[in-house]
């Protein structure tokens, strides 16, 4: 993969990773690129939890790709901590170059780092493509998701 790094994110990321959210007919339709307000807003909010890892892939000081993990301890399954991974994007000149694949690899290590017993992600009903990237990944259809617009 080259000259690659996965990182935190920080607030000069922030136009990019915005535009990698806004960069399909799902994200265009609920990402505002221009009015980055709110995005700063919530990388300070991310930034100050311990539990939130909110990073970027660079390459030749270019932002390529970013994910979200979540760590969440709970009581269920003998108390296990379990992560989620949200929000994956990657760059459409970089689809298919295998840095999906490199950036969920780093989520799990993580997680096995931060002593999860379970990591989870959601994917929208429509990405199909999507679906067959992570069940290649080993991640199994598991459980039907809900979402409550507020």
């Amino acid at each position: 993969m080259g000259d690659l790094e996965i990182r935190p994110a920080v607030t000069d990321d922030v136009p990019a990773i915005v535009a990698m959210l806004a960069d399909d007919a799902l994200g265009a339709g609920r990402e505002s690129p221009d009015d980055l307000t709110p995005y700063l807003e919530a990388l300070a909010r991310i930034a100050g939890d311990l539990n939130q890892h909110l990073v970027v892939a660079v390459r030749e000081g270019r932002t390529v790709g970013t994910l979200q993990l979540t760590v969440i301890p709970g009581l269920s399954r003998k108390g296990s901590t379990r992560s989620i991974i949200e929000g994956v994007r990657i760059h459409a000149d970089e689809r298919g170059s295998g840095l999906g694949t490199l950036l969920i690899e780093w989520a799990v290590d993580e997680s096995r780092r931060q002593n999860c017993q379970l990591v989870q992600l959601t994917s929208d009903a429509t990405r199909t493509d999507a679906h067959r990237f992570y069940e290649r990944l080993g991640f199994e259809a598991s459980h039907v998701g809900f979402k409550l617009q507020l």
